[in-house]
This record gives C-alpha cells, sequence and structure tokens, in this order.
C-alpha cells in the first residue's frame, strides 16, 4: 500500500515538474542551438560531450544535476515573475504612467459606447418579428461578441488600458452588475463552497491563462540570444506578440467565463450559508446582492433582513 502511495507522490511530482520545467527546457534548448548556430553548427559541441565523456560518473552526474537545476530555477523565477506580468498587461501600471493608462481607458470607453449604440441597433434588427439577414446575424454576433469584453460603458471608470485588463475586468463586473454581488469580496467566500469540478476548471483555466503569460517572457528573453543570431530578435518578438495578442486575451475570456459561471449556477450557496434570505424574484436580486456585499464587507448590527433558519 505504501509503495502505491510513493509512486503516486513520485507521479504528481514528476507532472508537476514536467508542467514547470518544459518552457525553461525549451528556451535553453532554444539558446544551445542559437549558440551552436554561431559557433559553426553542431559539431561544435563534440569538444564538450569528449569532455564530459572523460570525467569520473561523479563530475558526469554532477554536471548532469547542475544543468537541471539551471533549467529549474529559471523556471521557478520566470513563473515567480508570471503573475505580475499579467497585472502589467492588464493596464495596472506604475503611478508616472497614469496620463497614459487614463487616455488608454478613455479610448476604450468611448469605443465601448459606440459599440452599444450599434448593438442597439443590431439588436432590434434581430428580435422577432423581425426576420434579419445573414449579414445582420453577423454584424449582431461580432458586436455581441466585442460587448462581452469589456466592462458595461455605463461605468467608464471601471475600463482599463488594455484589451487583455477589460477582459478580466468585465468578469469581475458582471456579476455584480446583474445580481449585486461585488466580485473582489464574494469570491474567496463562494470560492470554498463550488463543487470539485468547477473549481478544478478554474484552476485549469488560470493555469493556462498563467502558462500563457510564460510564454510571453520566455519569447521576450529570447531576444537575449540576438548576439548569436539576428533571428532571435524577430522570433522572440513575434511569438510574445501573437501570445499577448490571440492567446492570452482568449484564455482570459475562458477564465472570466467560468467566474461568471460560478455566479450564475452557485450564488445561492452564498445566501444559504450565511443564512441570508434568498431574493423572491428577479427584480428584487440586485438589493438583496448589494446589501449581502456590504454585510460581507462591514457586517450590520440592524435588525432587517431576519436570517433564516440553518440548512
Amino acid at each position: 500500500m505504501l509503495d502505491e502511495f510513493w509512486k503516486a507522490i513520485g507521479s504528481k511530482l514528476a507532472d508537476r515538474w514536467a508542467a514547470l520545467t518544459t518552457p525553461a527546457l525549451v528556451f535553453w534548448l532554444a539558446g544551445l542551438a542559437a549558440w551552436t548556430h554561431h559557433h559553426g553548427g553542431l559539431h561544435t559541441l563534440a569538444p564538450h560531450t569528449a569532455w564530459l565523456d572523460r570525467q569520473t560518473p561523479a563530475v558526469q552526474v554532477l554536471a548532469i544535476l547542475t544543468g537541471l537545476l539551471t533549467v529549474a530555477a529559471s523556471a521557478v523565477v520566470v513563473n515567480q515573475a508570471a503573475p505580475s506580468a499579467l497585472r502589467l498587461l492588464e493596464g495596472y501600471w506604475p503611478a508616472w504612467a497614469d496620463p497614459l493608462r487614463h487616455r488608454l481607458a478613455a479610448r476604450a470607453a468611448t469605443r465601448a459606447a459606440a459599440d452599444q449604440q450599434a448593438w442597439q441597433t443590431a439588436y432590434a434588427a434581430v428580435q422577432p418579428p423581425a426576420v434579419p439577414t445573414s449579414r445582420q446575424l453577423a454584424v449582431y454576433t461580432r458586436l455581441e461578441r466585442r460587448r462581452r469584453r469589456h466592462p458595461s460603458p455605463a461605468t467608464p471608470g471601471y475600463f482599463l488600458p488594455t484589451p487583455i485588463g477589460n477582459i478580466l475586468r468585465a468578469a469581475e463586473r458582471r456579476p455584480t452588475d446583474k445580481y449585486g454581488l461585488d466580485t473582489v469580496i464574494c469570491w474567496p467566500r463562494l470560492w470554498p463552497a463550488l463543487p470539485d469540478t468547477l473549481r478544478t476548471d478554474l484552476l485549469a483555466a488560470r493555469t493556462a491563462l498563467d502558462t500563457a503569460t510564460t510564454t510571453a517572457l520566455w519569447a521576450l528573453l529570447f531576444t537575449a540570444f540576438a548576439p548569436f543570431t539576428l533571428l532571435a530578435i524577430p522570433t522572440g518578438l513575434a511569438v510574445a506578440a501573437l501570445t499577448v495578442t490571440w492567446v492570452i486575451p482568449a484564455r482570459a475570456q475562458t477564465f472570466g467565463e467560468l467566474i461568471e459561471t460560478a455566479y450564475d449556477q452557485h450564488r445561492t450557496t452564498l445566501y444559504t450559508q450565511l443564512r441570508w434570505p434568498l431574493p423572491a424574484r428577479p427584480a428584487d436580486e440586485k438589493a438583496a446582492g448589494q446589501q449581502l456585499t456590504a454585510y460581507l464587507w462591514r457586517g450590520s448590527d440592524n435588525a432587517i433582513p431576519t436570517f433564516t433558519p440553518p440548512p
């Protein structure tokens, strides 16, 4: 039984090691390829491999371990930098960048307001009894998709200067706009009550988002091999640009949709666990959510509402 336990632990550690070090290993192998290309080809490795073959087993093991530890250490450093890099990509910039941040956020809010007007026209064209054309449906679908990638134009102060930031900010704001539940305050209380399947999906989506961010970081670091080959610069910048422009926004969208799903399907768990009375009608839900958010944030000594019996 203990053998099976240690096998399971070893398997999990191996999986985590592979997930952590694979991007770093690809990076260092690409760097090695750039170095060998600069020095004339793969045959330039022959003296180094011959030297290693002549060493004692202890020295060979030490050399291999040193290489593995270098790969692992670089992987840890880059992974630790990923959350900060993602924050920068969202638009949370230092104070000295406030003028640019405010300008870009205002531009995004203006475009969203224009899209909102166009969406209202497109929405009227596709709703019954209208018989929309394929072009009208395509326009409506495109505007609806863009509409979900930014906060509501009615709250321009919540806009961020980057598309990635607005995608995640929109996901944070939708539970507030629909149910009155502030995501920042309510999420730590809702998370433990979510079913395991949804939490697994959320963790996987967040991991995919972080992995895309580390990919962009590795791509930028690859440009440091430019002294060996000038191709490192366009290659690294192209991969970073593609990741930031397409991959990260798509994964941020998936993560945001799952957060919204958690509130759509399990928000009543908050009410039940806190013994807070459930809203009786959709029209009452936003006000009830705002009251519950305020209670979680500051507490309350009000006589109403009356707590429901424990489940």
